[in-house]
């Protein structure tokens, strides 16, 4: 379920236990030697970021880039950085870039990195700076990719994929040094959920939640997920029933297919990896909450569901551009616009 409705929330590792023990065993080398990646910055001067694996400092602000974070191409485009290489996700854009970001990437062409990473690859490209955050790549990994460069990783505490954009944006600003565009980034995309919150003040404290459906199990996004921070930035909270349910470690809440009731909020958004919607409109235990008899819910498809995912500092403002419309007719208490809505989303009652 999770590679449907996050894509890469965990990567399993899938690879067999001589290609684990041949990373082990360059690992264990990297630390020893004392020669290696990080440890062989640390008696200089220069930037320096404390992680989840350790310790990274670069000696001087990072030029070539290569973008192991299934998400972090977003934020170094923002800051006007092309990476030498980008980690493939999900969808069929060219060179891994959604559109959001497209215009920013120019006429470069970084390396695409599928699946399982390729040291090799990496090391042909040269990097001067490895970003590791949102990756899932392993401690050993991590190891012997830091012999080839200098790799960051999310802070001590946060899970692989949990670290607030505003503060990955902020921490990729400092290693390639444009803090001060960095700022510039995240207070832009603050402003547009401030505008939004303004144009809308009836919005704030009522509830709302980013449903899905796959495979069978209906739940809710709950926890650090960047689709419940995005109702969150617009002054919606969850339901108390969702809350109650959600662990704050996990990024989703599956429901019974016989309860649906924790999803009944003012605002019922679903999150669809496709724009074909027939599984929600199927389910029977749908039509008993009252979001769906006042048409209170609307539709992230493909494209938006993508920004949604990505939760970055380019994403979510796009995200917001393309729901704020239909958010706004869910929600203004006019029966006849609001039936009209669902409808144009496929998820008229």
């Amino acid at each position: 379920m999770e590679d449907a409705v996050h894509r890469v929330q965990s990567c399993p590792d899938r690879r067999g236990l001589p290609r684990r023990r041949f990373l082990a065993g360059m690992a264990a080398g990297a630390f020893l030697s004392g020669t290696g990646g990080a440890r062989a910055f640390a008696a200089g001067e220069g930037l320096h970021f404390v992680h989840a694996f350790g310790e990274t400092t670069l000696p001087k602000p990072a030029e070539r880039v290569v973008s192991l974070g299934y998400t972090t191409q977003d934020p170094l485009l923002a800051l006007g950085v092309r990476p030498v290489a980008i980690r493939q996700w999900f969808g069929s854009f060219p060179h891994g870039v959604w559109p959001w970001a497209q215009p920013l990437l120019g006429d470069a062409q970084p390396t695409m990195i599928s699946g399982e990473v390729s040291m090799e690859v990496v090391a042909a490209l040269a990097p001067d700076l490895i970003v590791g955050i949102g990756s899932g790549i392993s401690e050993a990994e991590y190891a012997v990719l830091s012999q080839i460069a200098p790799v960051l990783m999310q802070p001590v505490g946060l899970p692989a994929y949990g670290m607030a954009w505003d503060e990955l944006t902020r921490t990729l600003g400092r290693a390639v040094g444009r803090s001060a565009r960095a700022e510039e980034a995240i207070a832009a995309s603050r402003r547009k959920f401030a505008d939004a919150r303004a144009r809308h003040p009836g919005w704030a404290g009522q509830t709302a939640v980013c449903a899905y459906n796959y495979g069978g199990e209906t739940g809710a996004f709950s926890g650090f997920d960047t689709r419940a921070s995005f109702l969150a930035e617009l002054g919606f909270r969850p339901p108390q029933a969702l809350t109650e349910l959600a662990d704050p470690n996990v990024f989703y809440t599956p429901l019974s297919p016989e309860d649906l009731s924790p999803l009944d909020a003012d605002l019922l958004v679903w999150i669809s990896s496709s724009d074909v919607v027939s599984d929600i409109v199927a389910l029977p235990m749908r039509r008993t909450l009252r979001a769906h008899k006042e048409g209170r819910e609307v539709l992230a498809g493909a494209l938006v569901a993508g920004a949604l995912s990505f939760g970055s500092v380019l994403s979510l403002p796009f995200a917001l551009e393309q729901l704020e419309a239909d958010i706004a007719l869910a929600l203004d208490g006019d029966p006849a616009t609001m039936v009209k809505s669902a409808a144009a989303a496929g998820l008229a009652p």
